[in-house]
């Protein structure tokens, strides 16, 4: 599979690298107070540490034009999509490591289908401090790569997303959309391949075609 970079012409329609942001203390605190699993992906969506700091205000007053905002982290080892995800509003990432993201335009996405071979890969220098737009459909992220190959230590992110993001799932009374039977979390609406753990936990099914795992293609 082909890795774009960040950095490229072909990330525009998904997303802006963000400049300007010093988010040293903001990583420093993410390595030194987290955990960061072997075999799985953990997920914390508010971190009252790391919104209690300048840093995490600043992305409120001048990323989210001050609409409050929620600041937690993805931590763990992953190289496979298993399912693709989008939220009302934009996402800001900052990888503490380097990182492989898998994305495709929400635009792409008929009828709750959308075949794997339209999600490409883009990789993220580890500091660097990604927007990544409302029609993006995303996911967790895979590991960076090393040497050319593909690293096995990990990875350790800061993600902040409008606040509650991810949180409690809203009950639903009446389905107006086909977009409601994808509905997993507050302002998080998933599609997941048939070979996902989370198919098994009662997911949307909506990914046709290979699962893919970054270190097979």
């Amino acid at each position: 599979m082909k890795i774009e970079s960040v950095y490229s012409n072909a990330f525009k329609k998904y997303g802006k690298v963000l400049t300007g942001y010093k988010v040293d203390t903001l990583l420093e605190k993410l390595k030194r107070t987290t955990e960061r699993p072997s075999n799985t992906v953990i997920y914390k969506p508010s971190d009252n540490e790391f919104e209690s700091l300048d840093i995490s205000k600043d992305f409120c007053t001048n990323a989210y034009g001050g609409m409050p905002i929620q600041v937690g982290y993805c931590n763990g080892n992953n190289t496979k999509l298993n399912c693709l995800e989008y939220h009302r509003g934009s996402e800001i990432d900052i990888p503490g490591d380097d990182i492989i993201l898998l994305l495709a335009s929400l635009q792409s996405l008929v009828d709750g289908q959308i075949d794997t071979s339209w999600v490409e890969a883009f990789s993220v220098p580890h500091g660097t401090v990604v927007r990544i737009y409302e029609t993006t459909l995303h996911y967790a992220p895979c590991n960076g790569c090393l040497s050319d190959k593909i690293s096995s230590d990990g990875f350790r992110v800061i993600i902040i997303l409008p606040k509650d993001t991810n949180t409690l799932r809203p009950e639903i009374k009446h389905q107006n959309e086909i977009e409601d039977r994808f509905l997993w979390a507050k302002n998080k609406w998933l599609i997941a391949h048939v070979e996902s753990p989370e198919a098994l936990q009662g997911a949307f099914i909506g990914l046709k075609g290979k699962n893919i795992d970054i270190t097979k293609n």
